[in-house]
């Protein structure tokens, strides 16, 4: 599981992956129906976070709370990166990337990412679908 996080907001991401080695894109769905999506559509940078392990209240955070109702970002420690893209402190592993392109996919939209900044990797796998499946979403999916 991912969080993507976009100046003002942020939210749990379940399809994401690498799109592109040369040159290097990764794909971001976004529901098009929660708030982070609608300033992503207007944003020129976007952090994806791997949700540690040991950090399933991040997940519930961004994932089962709402933006239209929860300030998320003064409930977590966070700080501005490249394009003032919020890198949470609690994922050690993350990067920012450019948006170079955005693809509508059905009910989510693809936001193609050019990783331009990131820390960490390490030994933590992240916390993966299952672990998360339980979180009531904020809102509809």
């Amino acid at each position: 599981m991912f969080i993507a996080t976009v100046p003002g907001d942020g939210c749990l991401v379940g399809f994401a992956t690498q799109c592109s080695i040369d040159p290097q894109r990764f794909l971001a769905c976004l529901s098009d129906k929660n708030r982070t999506y609608r300033l992503a559509r207007d944003a020129t940078h976007m952090a994806l976070h791997v949700v540690p392990e040991d950090r399933p209240d991040l997940a519930e955070l961004f994932g089962g709370e709402t933006g239209d109702e929860v300030d998320k970002l003064s409930r977590c420690e966070w700080e501005p990166g490249p394009g003032d893209a919020p890198v949470l402190a609690g994922c050690p592993s993350w990067f920012v990337g450019q948006i170079v392109d955005r693809v509508p996919l059905g009910d989510h939209v693809g936001f193609v990412l050019e990783p331009i900044d990131g820390a960490g990797a390490g030994d933590d796998p992240g916390l993966g679908f299952q672990d998360a499946r339980e979180i009531e979403s904020g809102h509809e999916a």
